[in-house]
């Protein structure tokens, strides 16, 4: 894990604060979007 990711633990508290319904395109995957946006800060 490199420092700007997200560990399990804290995934674990932020997960269920993303929305989870489906609509129009695909969603990519939350936490790599989440690591990215922390990487750029």
């Amino acid at each position: 894990m490199r420092r700007h990711e997200l560990s399990d633990e804290e995934w674990v508290v932020i997960a269920p604060l993303l929305p989870n319904d489906i609509r129009g395109v695909k969603r990519v995957d939350d936490r790599r979007v989440i690591n990215g946006i922390l990487w750029r800060f």
